[in-house]
């Protein structure tokens, strides 16, 4: 393989990439970039066998070919010749980059290794808008899961339905879900996307247009400018909202968002080496009385609110509180409560489109 292209333009795609090189691995290849010369065009692509991202740049070929570089180190070398041209040639055993009157080599490992992806994904889709794609990914993905010990809820399902998508999130202590409508869908569907190809897919849409997503057979594909992303998706029935979300509540609290969350910062400050983080919210007629406690010192913050029901005392994890008040985007906003160890509910005051859930934390006063 031998061509010449723009450093600018290999950087900007080996690091649109390089997010899909798998980290720990015990098969090499998949730490690599492969790199294809066709027909005036170079192809870099990457995958950890569930994402995969590839990015194609117009090049001069002089002679076609593949070849796998180490990702992250090829990567940050070519992040410092964004300046340059660059010319890389390839053997079965190196690749030389030159640039100016310099030259580098580093060890490759032979493409035939690298897996095949599968990008004939078509047989079902739904368009939506760019900025509604955004947001939906932004109010939700922040409450899966993190860890191995339920795969399922390290992504956020998509569930489809007369185009109408609503889209939910849950870890185990708190569940997010947001709904809006579709431009078009080629019909219902139920699909659990992961959250780090959510987060993958967020960093490549923009502007105002419109994105499709194809699904097919347990994969998912998305392309902007050049730019192909494919996803494996999770298998199994994910847990219904409508078993976990309360119809009715004994107090409900309408207040000020930026003071609240004002309020729970600084609250927390105290708290954050703790485990659980914990901060307590004491409700009555017309306050919030927000406290923490820790061997650092103490809070307590009174927050004026509109309340109806009965006053509660409650405990939760800060971190939690704080992530959902973030995603609210309304002057005012709504919390629901039905006892100290109930789950309880935050929303919007007017546009209910996005609602989350927090599980309490059991304290010694409540448990």
């Amino acid at each position: 393989m031998k061509v010449v292209c723009e450093g600018i333009d290999l950087s900007d795609a080996v690091l649109k990439v390089v997010k899909a090189c798998a980290t720990k691995t015990v098969t090499p290849v998949l730490e690599c970039i492969k790199i294809t010369a066709r027909n005036d065009r170079l192809t870099v692509l990457a995958t950890d066998s569930e994402i995969s991202i590839q990015k194609t740049i117009k090049a001069d070929i002089y002679e076609e070919g593949d070849v796998c570089v180490p990702g992250r180190y090829f990567s940050d070398f070519i992040k410092k010749l964004e300046g340059a041209q660059l010319t890389l040639s390839s053997d079965e055993k190196k690749m030389t980059i030159v640039y100016a009157d310099s030259q580098t080599e580093m060890q490759v490992l032979s493409a035939a290794d690298f897996p095949k992806i599968d990008t004939d994904i078509n047989e079902s889709s739904f368009r939506i808008k760019t900025a509604d794609l955004k947001r939906f990914i932004n109010s939700t993905s922040f409450c899966c899961a993190g860890d191995d010990s339920r795969p399922i809820l390290k992504g956020c399902q998509f569930l489809i339905k007369d185009k109408e998508l609503c889209v939910t999130a849950l870890d185990g202590f708190r569940l997010a879900t947001a709904h809006g409508t579709l431009i078009s869908s080629t019909g219902d569907m139920d699909i659990v996307c992961p959250a780090r190809t959510l987060s993958e897919i967020e960093k490549m849409i923009d502007g105002d247009g419109e994105t499709e997503i194809f699904v097919q057979k347990g994969r998912i594909l998305v392309e902007v400018d050049d730019t192909v992303l494919t996803s494996r998706l999770y298998n199994g029935d994910f847990i219904k909202k409508e078993n976990i979300i309360p119809k009715d509540f004994t107090t409900k609290v309408k207040v000020d968002k930026k003071a609240l969350k004002d309020s729970i910062e600084r609250a927390a400050i105290l708290v954050r080496s703790d485990k659980n983080s914990l901060i307590i919210f004491d409700i009555s007629s017309d306050k919030i009385e927000i406290s923490s406690n820790s061997e650092i010192g103490s809070v307590q913050e009174p927050v004026k609110a509109e309340t109806e029901g009965k006053d509660v005392k409650i405990a939760m994890n800060s971190k939690f509180i704080i992530e959902a008040v973030n995603a609210l985007n309304e002057d005012k906003i709504v919390l629901a409560f039905n006892s100290q160890i109930q789950p309880f509910i935050c929303e919007n005051e007017v546009n209910k489109d996005r609602l989350y859930l927090i599980l309490p934390v059991r304290t010694m006063n409540n448990a």
